[in-house]
């Protein structure tokens, strides 16, 4: 990136006299205008929930950070109004090759399969991510009040909610909150202000990370090397980015001086290593990092909510860190809509605490795992490791446990408090907890379009139909409202609910349908029930559970 956005400070009017004496109270405060705390302001936005962001800086994250944003990623970006402007910049990709030496082991593709609208992956600088999202968030100026160079200087909670002390260019001042959302980043100063533990495992490998500008021929796929011959006994990896920007990572070893490593005199024979020497390139940004795999006992902490790496951290092997905090934002803010605007007890918060800390889990096992392949620690890791290598090419089940990254999916949220157990376990398709797939369908003006379009956002009840339109009149004495979407092979006359069209029969196949067969979907698009019909009562009760009204969901986090 040949510069950096920098964002105009402004002083906030607790400072210039447009506020007397206290603080007016705000629903929502995020720290930090990362990518996790934008999506936050912005899903909540959506939602009509003012926001006031804080960040301490004034421009973007510099080098490339987090790069691999997976489809689950892009579809949440999709519901937010960004989701295609990343996409266009960003490079698409599918397919992984793993080698040993200068051996290709086995390539795999992420989405073998067509009918989606999104990519298994981008590639798209951080950089990139947080301009645009800076730009969505100045399309709610009603909504999302983004300040630059402010910096939270003291956090107490009260009674009612939270008071923070800001201290700004021109002097500090006070600003109440009902919700604060933590999502700054994984050095906290929130968590560490409030002197919370931050238990986990620290790796002391080494790696260098090396964004370099050049013309490459280099296949648009994830290329991962186990003790290739340039780089002598240990991994690599490289991504192509936009703006013929690729991404080199170079495990160093645990000895390796940060410092010393990082110079471009170092930086650059281990890249001309990997490119040849003929290729003109240019080194854009460089750094040498370790890691650790850590959490949060709780995420929730009164009226203080953690997202992101301030509650979690994982190794960068899987791209789950930052597309993990993403589904955190996903999870949180329809949550805290709900409770705001009265449509949901308050415990309704700590089922974040209890849905997020699977999907931290489920990171964190994933990440350590890869972690611990590719840097063995004793003898019989690295016997184990050794072997896999040996028998990959050949072996499919060796395959299996060759480790160089468990890339990121989305987790299941099966059996947890807001879902209601599934009345037909024996049919196919998706079951509560699961995330929604997507489907090329047309809607009633025959234009074609997306499944996942019309899920998220509110509840919503699908309902697959046969030649007959459902009856779903009573549909609008339930709360939350609910919107309805009608999945059938013929138009429908049904002026209660958006028809769609399955022409290729792929949402059907999908979501294992049948005439009548219903599901109800929550405001983060993960299923909440299904049902082999529609029945008014158990759709209901559902809705109660899933919105953490009918005493299903968990207590309040302490």
């Amino acid at each position: 990136m040949s510069s950096q956005p920098r964002f105009a400070y402004a002083p906030p009017p607790e400072l210039t006299g447009e506020f007397i004496g206290e603080s007016r109270r705000r629903p929502v405060v995020v720290i930090g205008a990362g990518p996790v705390g934008l999506t936050c302001a912005i899903d909540l936005a959506q939602r009509g929930v003012p926001v006031v962001v804080l960040d301490e800086d004034d421009t973007v994250a510099t080098g490339s950070r987090a790069i691999c944003w997976a489809k689950r990623t892009l579809e949440i970006w999709d519901r937010l109004g960004v989701g295609s402007r990343m996409v266009d910049k960003g490079v698409t990709w599918s397919v992984g090759r793993v080698f040993h030496g200068d051996h290709e082991l086995y390539r795999f593709d992420l989405l073998p399969e067509t009918g989606h609208r999104r990519p298994a992956f981008i590639n798209l600088q951080q950089y990139y991510a947080e301009e645009y999202l800076v730009a969505r968030a100045a399309d709610f100026p009603d909504l999302i009040d983004l300040r630059w160079k402010n910096a939270v200087a003291d956090l107490t909670q009260t009674a009612e909610g939270v008071r923070l002390a800001i201290a700004t260019p021109d002097g500090t001042y006070a600003i109440d909150a009902e919700w604060v959302i933590a999502a700054d980043g994984a050095r906290s100063p929130t968590r560490t202000r409030m002197g919370l533990p931050f238990p986990g495992q620290r790796f002391e490998e080494r790696f260098l990370i090396a964004d370099v500008k050049m013309k490459a021929d280099f296949p648009t796929e994830r290329l991962f090397w186990f003790e290739p011959t340039f780089h002598a006994g240990q991994s690599a990896l490289l991504h192509r980015q936009p703006d013929d920007v690729f991404r080199i990572d170079f495990q160093l070893g645990p000895d390796a001086d940060p410092e010393l490593e990082k110079q471009p005199e170092r930086v650059m024979p281990r890249v001309r290593a990997v490119i040849g020497a003929e290729t003109p390139v240019t080194l854009e940004w460089c750094s040498v990092y370790s890691f650790r795999c850590a959490r949060l006992e709780r995420f929730v902490h009164g009226r203080v909510v953690f997202v992101g790496d301030s509650a979690h951290v994982v190794s960068p092997f899987g791209a789950r860190g930052g597309n993990g905090g993403i589904q955190d934002a996903d999870n949180l803010c329809w949550k805290l809509a709900l409770v705001l605007r009265g449509e949901a007890p308050e415990s309704l918060i700590a089922t974040y605490d209890e849905e997020r800390g699977r999907g931290a889990d489920e990171n964190i096992l994933n990440s350590s795992r890869t972690t611990n392949f590719m840097t063995p620690k004793t003898r019989a890791e690295r016997h184990f490791r050794d072997g896999v290598l040996a028998l990959a090419a050949e072996a499919p089940f060796a395959r299996a446990l060759l480790n160089a990254g468990r890339l990121s999916r989305p987790c299941s949220l099966a059996g947890l408090s807001l879902q209601t157990p599934d009345p037909i376990p024996h049919v196919d398709g998706l079951r509560p907890g699961d995330t929604c797939v997507d489907a090329p369908v047309v809607d009633g003006s025959g234009r074609p379009g997306w499944l996942l379009d019309r899920l998220g956002g509110p509840f919503t009840l699908m309902v697959f139909a046969g030649g007959d339109a459902p009856d779903l009149s009573w549909l609008s004495g339930l709360t939350p409202a609910l919107r309805c979407v009608v999945v059938a092979d013929r138009p429908l006359a049904m002026p209660e609910a958006e028809v769609l069209l399955d022409v290729e029969g792929i949402a059907g196949l999908r979501y294992g349908a049948k005439p009548g067969t219903t599901y109800l979907i929550r405001p983060d698009a993960h299923v909440a029930a299904r049902f082999a019909e529609t029945d008014a009562t158990l759709v209901a009760q559902a809705l109660a559970r899933a919105s953490g009204r009918s005493g299903h969901a968990v207590r309040e986090a302490a």
